[in-house]
């Protein structure tokens, strides 16, 4: 039930006092965030925390009297008890140290100074004599989601910016202890931005332990092929990163929860590319443990209001910039200073366009430096507008790396650049870069053609045989692909392209969600392979790498006509709507699938669109809209008699009653779902109906009935190998046994869906939080208080990250104990 109120205020004395002796530490900016919190519920805390008063902080009776005002806050202010909470778990007092003076007792101490924190168990003493027993906290444990480490890979050909580095160490060690930290790094098109940001947080890596998220907000696309990435978009996004089960309607919401999952926690975030202030504050963190760090080639004034600090990144100094001209050069740029000095002028000392200049010189090794500067110094306007964004110098470094490409990679990079994907999967390489059937050796011609492009630094490795272009060089590509490639060519390779979307969409498929493939649909084979996909994990990640690249391609065929293509790729990418929520795209590409299924007379496409993308509204709260198209779909599938299609249309008007508190209607829609799919022997749509029906009757408080459907369904799905919608019912299962009055086999069945919650194929840290309740509500019902609050602060600790409003609920629960 946790430590009393006396021992709890001894502990905070202590560890203010051990705080206090090193105010630069991390323990003593974090402390800020919690006093913060507690001054907005007690005005007496943010009297002694004012500059006047604290000024006595070397004083015990001063942090003896602060922490007596916070604990009193605490008891009356969830958001203080749980900000405290956090902050003594992180910087616990140390144990040989006095409650009240924080002098060591006796003769002899081990010291860890600076900034080190010990975490967890620990023992510091001279002479021991027995046994030394360490008792783990009474909070269950499990495996976790790992910590994210997103940030792009350093590069090796990164050069000088120390004083850079200076600056932002300067700007961050000057930031008050109570405001979330927030950079922007601001400069030119190709100035490193991104490159020497990544660098910085990697050196302080050690200063983020709870990971580092990166987001490309895709400020600067061009040529209308994209826009930049909306707040709500990105924020999703991230909440699934961190885990979140669900994930608001509204982008309101989600800044919240973003804020809320994020507080206390000590992350770095780079928000890359960004384009506007607007487009950037919903995504800011609300703690002053986490770091924001925000690029863009605007200077964002307006994130100033929100208190940034702006950095201005300028070009290499000339020496440095020499130095990476001479890392492809060699010897050339040495014997050449002058000529080299001019070639870093023309690229404005700006590190993409110098690199690119290298890799010229690396590539013919027998030009001079005199003869690359000359070439750069006839580019049309190029001394111009390098003043406003280094583009003209861009065009005219990129244009004399294309130049010099093998035909081979020439043909590739033009090809690629057609193709509305912002990751490219060397399959779909070796099947755009030629015209006959994929094989081995066109493969090998692939990567033969990318290895060039990789080493004129015309393309980005991101992983194992997956590629990107910088944002620069993309338009570059695909300009010259509408120029220099005919009508007929750009069509067959954007043709390979969907069809290779299709075929691993639908490879990916038949692997998360093999129950949803229509039947009669299969794709047909032909010459261009699914990218090969072993097992769930990897299809998931690569429907998560590729989802713009998929969307890409469902706006292509909505736009070229390609009907039958563009809804049956919606459809193959069902498993992405389930597992990974990307709501917007979710409804944006039903959209788009409903029209094509119509256009092209699909009356089997234009009900799964309905249906389906009806689930999408109805996820995204839009409740209204989403029960037009269930009713649309239900008066199709009669027309049709297709009885599967109606249950799927009643069951989701029965969900959408359900949602909205109307038990009375949703029973009455499930019951009709469960009769129509028996008459069809679907097994698995009946157990999903009778699972239904028993959260029904347990919302209603029938209990009986609950117990009855939900044993039932349990039994059907695990006999059908559906283990994650089995252990979802066998949760539910525990949970009305015991509210039944069986509560040895409520709580068993409620261990075991605890157990596969927290590993396997199962696996969800919501529904083990909400295992951890139940268990926590049968203890308290057999008066077994201790239990109960075990197993109520183990859940509280994982919704205070995935659902804050569930944590203060448990709050409540534990505060009544």
């Amino acid at each position: 039930m946790g430590a009393s109120p006396s021992d709890r205020l001894e502990a905070l004395v202590s560890a203010l006092v051990a705080c206090s002796a090193e105010p630069e530490s991390p323990a003593w900016h974090e402390l800020a965030h919690v006093i913060t919190t507690a001054a907005h519920a007690k005005d007496t805390v943010a009297r002694l925390w004012s500059p006047a008063t604290r000024s006595q902080r070397a004083e015990t009776a001063f942090w003896r009297e602060l922490a007596l005002e916070i604990i009193r806050s605490a008891a009356h202010d969830a958001a203080t008890d749980s900000a405290l909470a956090t902050w003594l778990r992180r910087h616990p007092p140390p144990s040989s140290r006095s409650a009240v003076t924080g002098h060591v007792s006796g003769s002899t101490a081990n010291a860890i100074s600076g900034h080190a924190v010990l975490h967890g168990p620990s023992v510091q003493a001279r002479d021991i004599h027995g046994g030394v027993h360490f008792h783990p906290s009474s909070e269950a444990t499990g495996p976790r989601s790992p910590v994210p480490h997103q940030l792009p890979p350093v590069t090796a050909r990164f050069v000088d910016r120390e004083a850079d580095r200076r600056a932002l160490d300067a700007l961050r060690d000057q930031w008050p202890a109570h405001a979330p930290q927030l950079l922007v790094v601001s400069g030119p098109a190709g100035v490193g931005k991104t490159t020497f940001v990544c660098h910085w947080l990697h050196e302080h890596a050690s200063n983020f332990p709870d990971g580092q998220l990166y987001a490309d907000l895709s400020g600067h696309a061009v040529d209308g092929m994209s826009r930049p990435a909306s707040p709500a978009t990105v924020l999703e996004a991230l909440l699934i990163t961190l885990g979140a089960p669900s994930v608001p309607a509204s982008i309101a919401q989600r800044s919240a929860l973003w804020r809320s999952m994020t507080s206390g926690l000590r992350l770095a975030v780079l928000l890359d590319n960004a384009f506007t202030a607007a487009q950037v504050r919903p995504l800011l963190l609300g703690t002053p443990t986490g770091l924001t760090v925000v690029t863009s080639r605007n200077n964002l004034t307006g994130l100033r209001v929100d208190g940034a600090s702006v950095h201005r990144l300028q070009g290499l100094p000339t020496e440095s910039a020499v130095e990476l001209l001479a890392v492809g050069g060699g010897a050339r740029v040495a014997r050449e200073p002058a000529a080299a000095h001019e070639v870093v002028r023309l690229c404005g000392r700006l590190p993409l366009a110098v690199g690119l200049a290298s890799a010229q010189l690396a590539v013919r090794p027998h030009r001079s430096v005199s003869a690359l500067a000359d070439g750069l110094a006839r580019g049309p306007g190029a001394i111009d507008l390098l003043q406003i964004d280094g583009e003209a110098v861009m065009r005219t470094a990129l244009d004399l790396s294309y130049d010099v490409l093998p035909d081979e990679s020439a043909a590739l990079y033009r090809r690629m650049g057609l193709l509305p994907t912002d990751r490219h999967d060397l399959l779909i390489l070796a099947a755009v870069m030629g015209d006959g059937e994929q094989s081995p050796d066109a493969e090998r011609a692939a990567d033969i053609a990318v290895h060039a492009l990789l080493e004129a630094n015309l393309l980005e490795e991101t992983g194992p045989d997956l590629y990107r272009f910088h944002d620069l060089v993309q338009p570059h590509a695909r300009r010259l692909g509408e120029e220099l490639e005919d009508h007929g060519q750009r069509m067959r390779v954007l043709r390979r392209f969907v069809d290779w979307c299709l075929a691993t969409s639908a490879l990916a498929e038949s692997i998360l969600t093999p129950s949803h493939r229509m039947s009669g649909h299969d794709l047909p084979t032909g010459p261009v392979a699914p990218t090969p996909l072993n097992g769930p994990e990897e299809a998931l990640t690569w429907l998560a790498t590729h989802r713009n690249g998929l969307m890409g391609a469902v706006w292509h065929c909505a736009e070229a006509g390609w009907h039958t293509s563009c809804w049956r790729l919606t459809d193959a990418l069902w498993p992405l709507f389930l597992r990974l929520r990307p709501i917007e795209m979710w409804i944006d590409s039903h959209r788009l699938g409903l029209e094509a299924a119509r256009r092209s007379g699909s009356r089997s496409g234009e009900g799964r669109m309905l249906t389906s993308g009806a689930i999408g509204l109805r996820s995204a709260g839009r409740y209204t809209e989403a029960v037009e198209w269930y009713q649309q779909a239900l008066e199709m599938a009669m027309v049709d008699e297709d009885v599967r299609q109606q249950a799927q249309a009643v069951s989701g008007l029965g969900h959408i009653a359900l949602d909205t508190g109307q038990l009375d209607e949703a029973r009455d829609h499930f019951e009709r779902a469960l009769r129509l799919r028996e008459s069809i022997g679907y097994r698995r749509g009946a157990a999903l109906s009778r699972q239904r029906l028993g959260e029904t009757a347990l919302v209603s408080g029938d209990m009986a009935t609950a117990v009855e459907q939900l044993r039932r369904a349990a039994s059907e799905l695990k006999e059908l190998n559906e283990t994650y919608e089995a252990t979802r019912v066998l949760a539910l299962l525990g949970h009305a046994l015991d509210r039944f009055g069986n509560h040895d086999e409520g709580v068993r069945q409620l261990h075991e869906a605890l157990t596969l919650f927290r590993a396997g194929s199962a696996r969800s840290e919501y529904w083990e939080a909400r295992c951890l309740e139940w268990l926590g509500l049968a203890a308290e019902s057999r008066g077994d208080q201790t239990e109960s609050a075990g197993h109520y602060e183990a859940a509280r600790n994982l919704l205070r990250r995935l659902s804050p409003a569930d944590a203060e609920r448990l709050d409540d629960r534990l505060r009544q104990l």
